[in-house]
Parts: structure tokens; sequence; C-alpha cells
């Protein structure tokens, strides 16, 4: 499963949901997180064909490699930050994300976050991701349970982010992406 941070900035909460749902993955379940998003180039069309930029063939052959993708993005002046939508937007041109389980948690504050949810709905509808709904949660992050690995431990949000790994494992094993 690839885990695939929206947020640019250490220690975010974006990173400490995705750390955490991989802190709670059931054994066997493989989680690797993407390190790439600020190696990415600018999204140019013309540049969306053979040769790609390196980068950006790192990140297609990571999506191609994952069963399912698990996003946690911040909200930035009511949708996606623009280096985010730039990682997606290099996606749109490739074919490693249609029908790939894909869910996303909101770890913005209670009333936060809903303009990245609808963008990220809008645009993984253009690449064909399989969105799994039920897989798809909101988890505010509170400092104050977040430990010195940057781990969330209180127990509630942990068992709401191992459902949600198993609702992506589920969906990668009921209907394997081609």
């Amino acid at each position: 499963m690839l885990l695939l941070s929206g947020s640019l900035r250490t220690g975010s909460s974006n990173e400490v949901v995705l750390r955490t749902a991989a802190d709670v993955a059931a054994p066997g379940v493989r989680t690797v997180r993407y390190a790439g998003l600020a190696d990415l180039p600018h999204f140019n069309p013309d540049d969306d064909a053979d040769p790609l930029p390196a980068p950006v063939i790192e990140l297609r052959a990571a999506i191609d490699r994952a069963d399912a993708l698990l996003v946690c993005c911040p909200e930035y002046a009511g949708t996606l930050p623009g280096s985010f939508k730039n990682l997606l937007d290099w996606t749109v041109g490739g074919t490693e994300i249609c029908d790939k389980p894909t869910a996303w948690v909101n770890a913005a504050a209670p009333g936060r976050g809903g303009g990245a949810e609808a963008t990220l709905r809008t645009v993984l509808g253009y690449t064909g991701a399989a969105i799994v709904d039920e897989a798809c949660v909101r988890i505010p992050v509170v400092r104050a349970a977040v430990d010195e690995r940057g781990v969330i431990t209180d127990a509630e949000p942990r068992a709401l982010l191992a459902k949600v790994i198993d609702r992506l494992v589920d969906a990668a094993t009921a209907h394997p992406a081609g």
C-alpha cells in the first residue's frame, strides 16, 4: 500500500496519520511512504511524454507497484496544496491509478478540510482511481496524543486507521487493479 502525504511540512498532521497507519497495519500488509513530492517538476503537458522526468517515472512506478493508495492531504486556501495537485496532475496521463483502490484520511480539525476532500474526489475521478468510500474518514490529530516517533497513541484513532487499512486491503483483494 502506497502512503501519499500531501504536505511538505516536516512533522505535519498528515505525516503523523500516515506513520500511524503504517504502525497499525496488520502483519503482512506492506506500507510504503512516497517521499518524492518535493522532487516532482511542475506539471507541463508537453513533458508528459517519453522520456518522462525521472521523478515522474519514480512516482508512477511506486503507484504501479502498490495494491492500494492511502492519501492524507491538508487543505490549503479551500483546496489541495499546489504541490499535491501537481503530483495528481502527473498521474492523469498515466494509467497506474486506474482502478486502484484509493482512500483518504482528513486530519484537519472538525469543520475544515472539505475543500481538499472534494478536490481529491474530482481529480481522482479523472485518474480512474477506485475510491473506497467506506475507507475515507476524518481523524483530527491531537498533538498531545502524538509520541516522540510521530505516531498517534490514542486507541480510537489507531483502531479507525486499522479499519481504513483493512478496507483498502479488502478492496484490493476483491478487485485487483490490472
